[in-house]
């Protein structure tokens, strides 16, 4: 697996996480530019999206915007047919896992880390659901 295979897929890595993360997202957006006004509401939209199915489909766009730009990814570099696949099978599947991992492990500090000290920074109601406690 080169570097260059997981560094050229940055962007949908990140794409992808800020996308499984648009239940939470909107929220803090929301108290950043209305300001403390809109902390119920926007609270109310957070629990609303994060304990629906919502949260899911989310999920599931974010696998599929992964798994699109890996075909994308390799079709560029000439793996377009199965015969090219089985020949290069060690690296697609070492770049797949890797740009999976590093998509959960970003997902996961972006959501509950980043996201969940700016919302408790800004007044919404998030501190006590933390995972930190």
């Amino acid at each position: 697996m080169g570097n260059n295979d997981v560094s050229s897929l940055m962007p949908v890595i990140g794409i992808s996480a800020i996308t499984a993360s648009l239940c939470c997202l909107p929220s803090v957006i929301w108290v950043l530019f209305a300001g403390s006004s809109a902390i119920v509401a926007a609270n109310s939209l957070s629990e609303t999206l994060y304990y629906s199915s919502f949260r899911y489909l989310l999920y599931l766009i974010s696998f599929f915007m992964i798994s699109i730009g890996l075909i994308i990814h390799f079709r560029k570099r000439g793996i377009c047919t199965l015969n090219d696949a089985k020949k290069n099978q060690r690296r697609i599947v070492n770049t797949s896992l890797a740009v999976f991992t590093i998509s959960i492990i970003f997902y996961l500090i972006w959501n509950y880390v980043i996201l969940e000290i700016i919302g408790i920074a800004i007044g919404l109601p998030w501190e006590e659901s933390a995972f930190w406690n």
